[in-house]
This record gives structure tokens, sequence and C-alpha cells, in this order.
């Protein structure tokens, strides 16, 4: 097996992916101890080439590396991306592009929701994964041979499952589905970690003026905390805390001491003291900017319930025809805005999710559709003018 654990090592095995038409690519990482993840092992497989990238190896640049999947002329795949782009972006400041999502191609290509890795390479490449080294302490050196076969297999299979999605989907033309879903997780928004907006991670279910504005400057104060100790954010303090002090701010740091969800001794340290500041400045704030249009839309007219399960049910059915997993069409929450006649900037009434469902659901809800059984199974049926009278 090959590790890449130099810099002249790293620069050969470069040179040898750099003719190769994709990149098969998966990260082991850590986070749970730091906010920023830590970057343990890089697994790439192109078309007779794959090797293991040691980035915690004494000296390592990885630029190269970021260099080779920044360029346009090679397609960078990998199984549920959005963790390893945000790896890839935060610590190489590279978006991968063009981008091929396998768990997303799944979807599309009739796999059922969020297919796994594991599944698609038993059905797809026809060998079991053997997951046993899975949560292992990836940062420990030297490495076990059945951690490297574990890593190693992450991207071997992940060629077959490529080619054959790939092919699927240019049978059925539908690479220009799994294109717009990628596009989404190419948006540098995704992985821009702004203080100012983390109050949303909390999705606070209130207009409250008060409230809001306090929470998005406690909030920010924790991600700063966070970023600047690099520890995860519930170590400086738990959300449960954040969303109690909103509610009833303490104006001294022994009123936030009997704060039940702060920790003791919390107050009279040095983020207490940065945290009472934070009060200070959020009591005398507007709300957050975007806090009213997310409270507008919670105020919306509630949903009919047998609506919304009429609409399920046609999502299903439309799902199960096009072979498409469900949620990738329509979420719950845009169920219940399409049963409640808010239809603006519905992912599911645009493209191919329109042809797919979206023009049926309008219909159905226009009363030109109705969903009825025969010979025991669900079927959609269009109503002629007499039958709506």
């Amino acid at each position: 097996m090959r590790i890449v654990d130099s810099n002249e090592a790293l620069q050969a095995f470069v040179k040898e992916l750099s003719a190769a038409p994709y990149l098969a690519l998966d990260t082991e990482f850590l986070r749970d101890q730091t906010y920023y993840p830590k970057l343990c092992l890089i697994q790439v497989a192109a078309p007779g080439v794959e090797g293991i990238i040691d980035p915690l190896a004494h000296g390592m640049d990885l630029k190269a590396f970021y260099d080779l999947i920044a360029r346009p002329d090679i397609v960078k795949v990998m199984h549920a991306a959005r963790q390893d782009i945000e790896i890839f972006y935060l610590q190489g400041g590279v978006l991968p592009d063009p981008l091929f999502d396998t768990q997303i191609a799944a979807m599309v290509a009739g796999f059922g929701d969020a297919a796994s890795y594991e599944t698609l390479a038993r059905k797809i490449a026809h060998v079991e994964i053997d997951k046993s080294a899975r949560f292992t302490d990836w940062s420990h050196r030297p490495l076990s041979k059945r951690q490297l076969e574990y890593a190693m297999a992450d991207v071997t299979h992940l060629r077959v499952i490529y080619e054959w999605l790939k092919a699927r989907l240019e049978k059925t033309g539908r690479a220009a589905w799994v294109a717009e879903e990628v596009a989404a997780l190419q948006d540098p928004t995704l992985y821009k970690l702004d203080p100012d907006q983390a109050w949303k991670r909390l999705k606070p279910r209130t207009t409250n003026k008060r409230f809001l504005a306090v929470l998005a400057a406690l909030a920010a104060w924790r991600e700063r905390e966070a970023q600047n100790r690099d520890i995860p954010r519930g170590r400086v303090l738990k959300d449960e805390a954040l969303t109690e002090i909103a509610a009833h701010p303490p104006e001294t740091p022994e009123a936030l001491e009997r704060i039940r969800a702060v920790p003791k001794g919390f107050a009279n340290s040095k983020m207490g003291k940065g945290l009472m500041e934070a009060i200070t400045a959020g009591v005398s704030s507007p709300p957050p900017e975007g806090a009213a249009a997310d409270n507008r839309q919670r105020r919306r007219r509630e949903p009919s319930p047998a609506v919304v399960d009429l609409l399920k049910t046609l999502l299903r059915l439309r799902a199960e025809a096009a072979h498409v997993a469900p949620r990738l069409i329509a979420n719950a929450e845009e169920i219940d805005r399409l049963a409640a006649g808010e239809d603006d900037g519905l992912p599911s009434l645009h493209g191919w999710r329109m042809e797919v469902f979206g023009k049926d659901a309008v219909a159905l809800r226009k009363g030109d559709l109705a969903i009825a059984v025969e010979n025991g199974e669900a079927v959609v049926v269009e109503l002629e003018e007499e039958e709506k009278e």
C-alpha cells in the first residue's frame, strides 16, 4: 500500500495523478476535541493509481495536492462530500470543481434516501466493506494495517461506483439533475464560519426582538471563543445556556452565576467577563439581520394536515415512478409550504423537480388531480371537468 509521507513523495504522487480523468477522494479526520476538523488522512484513487497522503507527517506541505484538486480538467469524486469539502476549503482554500457526489447520484439513480457508501459498494462493486476501523483514532501513529486497509477501501471501490453511476446517469439523461445538486455544495457560504451568523444554528422559534438580539450577540461571542481556542462550541457554553441567558439576560456576574445552565465559577472567569460584555451589547442592539424574514415565514397560515398527507403520498408515488429518492425532490418543510400555498422560492416548483412532482402537486392542490386506489395500490388520477364539478 502506498503511503505518501514526504513532500518529495507527494510531488511524485501528484505527477502520476495529473493525467487522470477523475480522482476518487476521501478523508479521515477528528473534530470531537477541536473546533476545526483535524485532517489525519487523505485517500486518493484514480484509474491505475492509488495511495494515502499523511497530512500529519513531519514537514508535510499539501499545496501540491490542493493545486491538483483545483484543476478544472479533473473530476473530483466523493461520497457525501460536504465534510470533505469543508476541510479542503478551510485548510486549502479550494472548492473542488468539477465535483461528482456519489450519494447524490445514487439518490437520482434509484438507490433511495442517503444511500451509504457500504450499500453502493455492495450493490455496485459487489464487495463488503469492513467498518470495524471507522471510529478509531486516526491521529495516532503508526496506523495499523487494518486502519490503512479500511481507509484505502473508501476510494478504491469508489472508482467502480463512480463509473457505474456516471454511465447510468448518461443513459437516463439525468446528469444535469446531479449537477444541480452538486452546485449547491460548492457554495462557499456553506463553509464560511461567520460568528455573526452563528445564531441561526440555534433555530430560535420566537419573534421577541430583545431575545433575538441577545441570542445573536451570545452566539457570535461563543463562536469567536471556540475559533480562537480551537475547541468545540459546547466546551465554551452549551446551547441551552445561551437560550436561557437570552430569555432572562443577567445584569451582574452574580446573576449570571445563578443561571442553572451556566457552570459554577464561569461568571468570574475570563470567558465570563467576555460573556457579560456580549450580554450588554446584545441588550442594546437590534435583532440580527434576517430574523424578521424568518419570523414572518413562521407566522404563515398553518397547512391542512389532510392536504399535507395527500402531498406526501403524491411525492412518494412520483418519486417511485421516477426512481428518485423523495428527499431529493422535496423535504417536509417544502411539503408544508406547498400545502399552505406558499410557493415562492420552492425548489420543487422549478427545473426537473417541477416535471417530476411540482406540476402535479399544484394540480392536486387545485383539484385537477386525485389519488385513488386501484387493485389495492394508490394511483394518481387526472380528473375531467365533469368529475371536478
